[in-house]
């Protein structure tokens, strides 16, 4: 029998849905629409846009080349003991409650020209296209380690432990077996990743910069814009909104995990 929620509770909370809701709907309301194709349409935009989609799409990939090995040996390392791996959970997930800018900050202290790293590379890494994506992987690739991890200890293993029975090598059974067992959490956290790739300001700007074409991607150019159009800076936020609310749609039950429509 399900017991009627307390009726002292529904105030705090139709303020805070209206906190998260009415913003949104403020942007929909006054959103240029009949210059939105104009605006749009402008080669900066298309510049921006087309620059964050390309960037959002390399960390995406790196992301996944890089996360999924460190997703498994979190969920399935048998050598590792319990603080090593908490340690390592922990250290995971520092950049999802870490300010951007502070990011940025560590990232130039690390590959900046004069940074640990970066004083020993042949090239230069800030400023350039290479370092968006580096600060969209930064800030991105623990929503999808964690997607993964999930997906991995949520997966039924016996199907693993029967393949590797019958003979198969690990990566044999990583690769036929393991990976599609986990491959919607795989995409979920794919998805994840990729939508905050696309919002990223914060590390971007700092170690990136702002250059049109370049390094300045749709988030820096909605906020440039603001001071100057504030038409076009609505124009650019409704698409980031559009992305990202479609992508919450295509994931449904699959972005929290255990509920259930």
């Amino acid at each position: 029998m399900h017991r009627r929620t307390p009726v002292a509770l529904w105030i705090p909370a139709s303020i805070g849905l209206a906190l998260l809701v009415l913003p949104l709907l403020a942007l929909v309301l006054r959103a240029p629409w009949a210059r939105l194709p104009e605006l749009l349409s402008q080669s900066s935009t298309a510049q921006a846009l087309g620059l964050s989609l390309a960037t959002a799409t390399g960390a995406t990939l790196v992301s996944l080349v890089l996360g999924v090995p460190l997703a498994v040996i979190l969920a399935r390392s048998a050598t590792w003991h319990a603080v090593p791996r908490r340690l390592l959970r922990a250290l995971v997930t520092v950049p999802l409650v870490l300010p951007p800018v502070v990011g940025g900050v560590a990232l130039l202290l690390l590959l900046g020209r004069r940074g640990l790293l970066g004083q020993w590379l042949p090239f230069t890494l800030p400023f350039t296209p290479a370092a968006v994506v580096i600060a969209q992987v930064f800030v991105a690739m623990p929503f999808l380690v964690l997607a993964v991890e999930g997906a991995l200890r949520a997966s039924d293993r016996r199907f693993e432990v029967a393949a590797a029975t019958l003979g198969a090598s690990r990566f044999t059974v990583f690769r036929r077996i393991t990976l599609p067992l986990i491959a919607p959490g795989l995409a979920a956290g794919a998805l994840l990743c990729f939508t905050r790739s696309l919002g990223e300001f914060g590390a971007t700007i700092t170690f990136a910069g702002s250059f049109p074409g370049t390094t300045q991607t749709l988030p820096i150019a909605t906020y440039l814009q603001l001071q100057t159009d504030p038409d076009a800076a609505i124009a650019l936020s409704l698409v980031l909104m559009v992305v990202s609310v479609a992508v919450l749609l295509s994931l449904r039950d699959r972005w929290v995990p255990g509920v259930t429509e």
